[in-house]
């Protein structure tokens, strides 16, 4: 029996897919003579017949006709047509596939699963799964709540938030990621607050706590702080450097210190346009963001700073300002 699959890799910055075969032992032994791997390579772009081949690599026509045979009771090689050569008729030969392996009963790591049979996978997704580690369930559902600011005059500084709508981006996101569950997965920060629902779950905060109730409640257990007489004037971390531009944002993952078994993700900016930095670094430059994300932190936090490339007005570039984890 033939088992194909799909063999994904990097190369460069982008994601490509080839077929892989998988052999048995001793099929993949008949792969390891250089005549019949020889043979394989050079009919794997374009289809020859048996006197061509034995040319091409100066063997006896013989010995051609011999590895095709047993090329053949693998299945590593097809008869594809025919030739007219020489005033009779030659058959055609090709590989049956781009590669060819052997596989152990061990290693095997999902990567993405959307819920979709047909859904591709992208390797360039995984850091940021890491990150999630803790939100994403053994049946590959989100398992959290996604917190925005209120629309609404609300908290002590009686402001209204801007930035909610970015969760629309962050939950496209999310979606190609894992599953999403039955139920409403976004909630207003003073419902979150009113409902207790910063005990219960794991949460993704979306916007900083001059807007955001929820982030200003976890602003003092981050390991790069909002500051908290005046929470617009910037982000300064452990060793007191501050961080003010309009354009930065925040990247925070916490354990939630109301319930020590969940986790709390901050996405927030100075002001609006720092949020949207920190989204589109978390969405758009993922492989870039959690590289060196382990998956065992307890605490971890990173500075961006959002810029506009393109001078169309809208942020489509992050840098990594700054990153402390432990």
């Amino acid at each position: 029996m033939i088992i194909e699959k799909k063999l994904i890799y990097e190369k460069g910055d982008k994601i490509y897919e080839k077929k892989i075969t998988i052999l048995e032992n001793e099929k993949i032994q008949i792969l390891s003579n250089p005549i019949a791997w020889s043979i394989l390579k050079l009919i794997s772009d374009k289809p020859k017949y048996t006197a061509q081949i034995a040319k091409e690599l100066k063997i006896y026509e013989q010995s051609a006709y011999y590895y095709i045979k047993k090329l053949i009771s693998i299945e590593a090689i097809t008869e594809i047509g025919t030739d007219f050569v020489h005033g009779g008729t030659a058959k055609l030969y090709q590989s049956s596939s781009p590669s060819f392996g052997i596989e152990l009963p061990c290693g095997e790591k999902q990567l993405i699963n959307n819920g979709k049979e047909n859904a591709k996978i992208n390797i360039s997704n995984e850091p940021t799964r890491t990150f999630l580690t803790g939100f994403i369930n053994d049946e590959n559902f989100f398992d959290g709540l996604i917190i925005v600011g209120s629309p609404n005059p609300h908290g002590i500084f009686k402001t209204s938030a801007r930035d909610g709508h970015y969760a629309i981006h962050l939950a496209f996101y999310l979606g190609t990621l894992c599953k999403v569950p039955q139920g409403f997965i976004v909630k207003l920060d003073e419902d979150a607050k009113a409902e207790k629902e910063m005990t219960y779950n794991n949460l993704i905060v979306i916007g900083g706590p001059g807007t955001n109730i929820v982030s200003s409640e976890l602003n003092q257990y981050l390991p790069i702080k909002f500051n908290e007489n005046n929470y617009w004037s910037g982000l300064f971390d452990k060793t007191g450097k501050i961080y003010h531009l309009d354009n930065i944002g925040i990247i925070a993952k916490v354990k939630n210190p109301f319930n020590k078994s969940k986790n709390i993700i901050l996405i927030a900016g100075v002001r609006s346009i720092g949020t949207k930095s920190a989204v589109i670094a978390f969405t758009n430059f993922g492989k870039k963001m959690f590289s060196k994300y382990m998956g065992n932190e307890t605490e971890w936090a990173a500075i961006v700073q959002g810029y506009d490339m393109n001078s169309d007005g809208k942020i489509d570039y992050v840098d990594i300002e700054k990153v402390e984890g432990i």
